[in-house]
């Protein structure tokens, strides 16, 4: 591989979230969702350029940032999306804020599939609106949607917008073409506008192919709003940039109406030419050589799982680089637990209960880190269970 993502990059005291938010220094973090690999040689060249000019004032979208956004996901997904679709905005979570302000200005029901990011919840809550779920239904070590239990939810006429997550997060699937369809059919039959949350579209497990929600079927894609960004996937989450995806053109002037009222879009120069440079400037073969590597980090906590842990199920892993591991033989609350292997075992997971209803009792990993970090981090919740039998 011609990228190394075994080296140790020290993060410790540089303003690092993922490592400086706890105080004692002796835990490893596998908590947020942020990489400990540094990004693409193509991004850090454009970011040190742009440094470099030493002006950094207000910034045009030049054409070519469009025309990176259009061919990138045309040549690597098959999705023909047209420039006047994108609206460039500072992230996914405004974005999804905002579009939750454009649906439900005076409160209401918003449709999740739980468990699910966590900050679905959020938004939904801070817009003083309430979040239904139809759960997920766990099939061995993977889930599956509950095409039932999502109708009748979305047959409620004070629902009228359901938050997807695809690929999904926490439980590592990445939804089938077929899949995606019955979602966009049942919301079309019920009137509901799906905004379909896909940072981690870049993220999937050799073999497996992300299908973006509005390329299964036009009827569905004039139905749908879409969330992209290459600060997921290319580990460049500080530097603030997103797009809003939208083909119905009624749609995306309700929405680009409330993104200008809230003032989240006109992305900086750094953030433009970070996307740019991911996504026309050779980042397709940094990304492959990641998801390799993210992969057979996978295969290495499984196989270990299996060996020495076999009361923790560890769900199939398709996409993202967050691995869903049922903890619930332990008997104790996913909270407590979060806080008890903090303190006790030295490791910081992200408890099930915040991705609301379905998530007790699982703890999410995140394995975007070098392999030696992880071996570490399982040594270490091995001797916690041991401790506890």
């Amino acid at each position: 591989m011609r990228y190394n993502f075994d080296e140790i990059i020290p993060r410790k005291g540089t303003g690092s979230l993922k490592w400086d938010a706890c105080p004692d220094a002796g835990v490893l973090p596998f908590w947020v969702a942020d990489m400990d690999f540094r990004t693409a040689d193509c991004i850090q060249n454009a970011l040190v350029s742009r440094a470099q000019h030493g002006i950094y004032g207000y910034a045009a979208i030049p054409d070519s940032y469009y025309e990176a956004v259009v061919s990138w996901f045309a040549s690597r997904h098959g999705w023909n999306v047209e420039k006047e679709w994108i609206l460039p905005v500072s992230g996914v979570i405004p974005a999804l804020s905002a579009i939750i302000g454009t649906y439900m200005p005076h409160g209401g029901n918003v449709l999740v599939q739980s468990p699910a990011y966590n900050h679905f919840f959020i938004s939904i809550e801070q817009n003083g609106c309430r979040a239904v779920s139809a759960e997920l239904v766990r099939v061995g070590d993977t889930y599956r949607m509950d095409f039932d239990a999502l109708e009748e939810k979305a047959s409620d006429p004070g629902i009228s917008l359901m938050i997807l997550c695809n690929p999904q997060n926490p439980v590592g699937r990445v939804w089938s073409r077929d899949e995606l369809r019955r979602v966009g059919e049942i919301c079309l039959r019920n009137g509901v506008t799906v905004v379909s949350d896909e940072i981690h579209c870049e993220l999937t497990a050799p073999g497996l192919a992300y299908v973006p929600f509005a390329s299964v079927g036009e009827d569905i894609a004039r139905n749908s709003i879409v969330c992209v960004s290459p600060t997921k996937p290319f580990n460049m989450a500080g530097v603030k940039i997103a797009n809003i995806v939208i083909p119905d053109p009624d749609i995306r002037e309700r929405v680009r109406k409330i993104v200008e009222q809230r003032e989240i879009g006109g992305p900086g120069p750094f953030g433009i030419d970070a996307l740019t440079a991911a996504y026309s400037g050779g980042g397709a073969e940094w990304l492959d050589e990641l998801n390799v590597y993210i992969h057979d980090n996978y295969e290495y906590m499984r196989k270990y799982a299996a060996e020495f842990l076999p009361a923790f199920p560890i769900m199939k892993l398709e996409g993202t680089y967050l691995a869903w591991m049922d903890c619930s033989v332990l008997g104790t609350s996913s909270a407590a637990l979060e806080e008890a292997l903090k303190s006790e075992a030295g490791i910081w997971l992200n408890a099930g209960t915040m991705y609301g209803p379905g998530g007790e009792g699982y703890m999410r990993w995140n394995l975007a880190c070098p392999r030696s970090v992880l071996e570490e981090g399982l040594r270490r919740f091995k001797a916690y269970v041991e401790k506890k039998s």
